[in-house]
């Protein structure tokens, strides 16, 4: 029997599919490893039960131990979503002995300088663009600003 080059490419389709799921479950689970040491880190920083305190310090451990052996160390975990690993123990490290009042002051500057960056580059693009000055941001279509707020916000 005969394999033409449809068939050959419906395989090659249905692997590549089957790769984007399997690197995207990775990424939601790097993600969620990542987001649950946060959580932990803040939530069990002064802790007075002995478990409360093993989950903290596992969650520091994991973020300050400079090893890649394990799929989903926090090295491998950094570089897998993309993101500088100083950087990231930094910001945790920073978010865990603050208290709650500063995280979500943190937090909101942070969301509040995405949406600085949302509207500056709806203006520019406005600028840039060949439509009438203003047409971009009176049009019935979907805007940054707008998915931002309606994701933040409802």
């Amino acid at each position: 029997m005969k394999t033409n080059d449809h068939d050959i490419s419906d395989e090659s389709q249905h692997d590549s599919a089957a790769h984007d799921i399997k690197q995207s479950a990775q990424r939601e689970l790097a993600a969620g490893v990542l987001k649950q040491a946060a959580q932990d880190l803040r939530r069990f920083r002064g802790a007075t039960s002995k478990i409360e305190q093993e989950i903290y310090l596992d969650a520091h451990r994991w973020l300050t131990v400079n090893e890649c052996s394990s799929p989903f160390s926090f090295l491998n975990v950094c570089q897998f979503l993309g993101l500088v690993p100083e950087q990231v123990r930094e910001d945790l490290i920073g978010d865990a002995s603050s208290g709650s009042f500063s995280y979500w002051i943190r937090r909101c500057g942070r969301a509040a300088s995405r949406l600085r960056n949302s509207v500056t580059q709806l203006f520019l693009n406005d600028r840039y663009s060949d439509d009438e000055p203003g047409d971009m941001l009176f049009h019935n279509g979907p805007s940054a600003v707008g998915a931002f707020v309606h994701e933040n916000v409802h």
